[in-house]
């Protein structure tokens, strides 16, 4: 198993920022400062397509997660992005995306295509990461875990919660069933789910079949109106909700 090397830190508004490598690949853990040796859920969450572990939406979701319910929050940087190097293959794909999209024609087939080649990747790596989160005192290994993840991060994010009994909670959306659905299927933990009823890229019919395909007995649609980049902050404020009630704690702030 691999160990956790933490590499840097710092800290601004009640939260503590550590960077850290498990394996090779570079992460970073959110924590509050007050009873930073204190025990807490752990969130796991994943970064979109072209972005990175500190990306603004990842960040911000981090201290929502952290001020609002004292939770611990950390995500790696998916292959291909952030710190890591691109594969010849990476800029292949990524080459067609921007050819499609400048002829006008649907990326659909090509980022699912790419989505799920990075996540027969990323889903390992997930799984380190957590083994090696759990090794810290102040996360330990028994208490509750969540995930979260929009676009690709629900390409990795299903997959990985899939074959993950540790994770008992999580927060999906944005994405098209091709490949998805099969493995939604096998996901019975609680689900929010956020759709874009007007989503230039992934059609309403194919963002209600991932969502029903979830087993979940407990699953929450949000729907808004707006196209597929205007997923409103609000639901961000939602899905901090949505982890301290089935992480049974308080909101500390207004969230």
């Amino acid at each position: 198993m691999h160990s956790l090397q933490f590499t840097a830190e710092s800290s601004s508004n009640g939260v503590v920022e550590r960077d850290f490598v498990v394996g090779g690949v570079p992460g970073v853990l959110w924590s509050p400062v007050s009873g930073a040796a204190d025990r807490a859920p752990l969130v796991l969450m994943a970064h979109g397509g072209g972005n990175h572990k500190k990306h603004p939406a990842m960040s911000g979701r981090a201290r929502l997660l952290v001020t609002g319910c004292g939770l611990r929050v950390a995500v790696i940087d998916a292959p291909g992005h952030g710190d890591r190097p691109r594969t010849t293959h990476d800029e292949a794909e990524i080459a067609e995306l921007f050819r499609a999209r400048a002829a006008g024609e649907p990326e659909g087939p090509i980022v699912v295509r790419y989505n799920a080649h990075l996540a027969e990747l990323a889903v390992p790596e997930y799984q380190a990461t957590l083994d090696a989160l759990q090794e810290l005192p102040e996360i330990g290994t028994d208490g509750p875990v969540g995930f979260w993840g929009i676009n690709m991060g629900t390409a990795i994010g299903i997959p990985f919660v899939a074959n993950e009994p540790r994770i008992t909670a999580a927060v999906f959306g944005q994405h098209w069933p091709d490949v998805l659905a099969e493995k939604a299927k096998q996901i019975t933990i609680p689900i929010e789910f956020d759709l874009q009823w007007d989503d230039e890229h992934i059609s309403r019919e194919e963002g209600l079949a991932l969502f029903d395909a979830f087993a979940s007995k407990e699953k929450s649609l949000h729907v808004n109106s707006g196209k597929h980049k205007e997923l409103p902050r609000f639901e961000a404020d939602s899905a901090v909700r949505f982890f301290a009630r089935h992480f049974g704690r308080p909101i500390t702030s207004p969230a």
